[in-house]
């Protein structure tokens, strides 16, 4: 976007050149909008205009449905102190996802879920220590 200050009869006038289109430019005078048609030949511009397409709506990870009482435990790795949790009861994960973060040995750990799912319980919340082996949630 340019932008140019004139001065004509002793009036000031901020105009910045928003965009031009074959012969037709879009301004703002002094946070005004205009359409202006130009009378004289349009250079072409060398640089290709790029038009981004419309992105897809991301699809909703395959979920398979399991019997009652077949969850699946999410167990903690290592001994910690649970910094935050990023999910919640009913949330539709995807594997990989990030589930909560731990604090063991000085180090934050992600842990991840390892299949798609929806999540059933949570039975960890921020602050709460756990030993390695604690079940964290359940995926169903």
């Amino acid at each position: 976007m340019k932008n140019f200050k004139f001065s004509i009869h002793g009036n000031e006038y901020v105009v910045d050149v928003i965009d031009v289109e074959n012969n037709i430019a879009h301004l703002e005078v002094n946070g005004t909008p205009y359409e202006v048609e130009i009378h004289k030949k349009v250079k072409e511009s060398k640089t290709p205009r790029i038009i981004v397409p419309v992105a897809k709506e991301p699809s909703k990870p395959e979920i398979q449905k399991r019997d009652e009482g077949d969850a699946h435990p999410i167990a903690a790795p290592l001994p910690g102190t649970i910094l935050k949790v990023h999910v919640k009861s009913g949330d539709i994960i995807s594997k990989g996802q990030v589930l909560l973060v731990m604090e063991a040995m000085k180090m934050e750990n992600q842990v991840l879920a390892d299949r798609n799912g929806v999540i059933e319980t949570v039975d960890v919340k921020e602050g709460d220590t756990v030993l390695q082996g604690d079940t964290l949630m359940k995926l169903i």
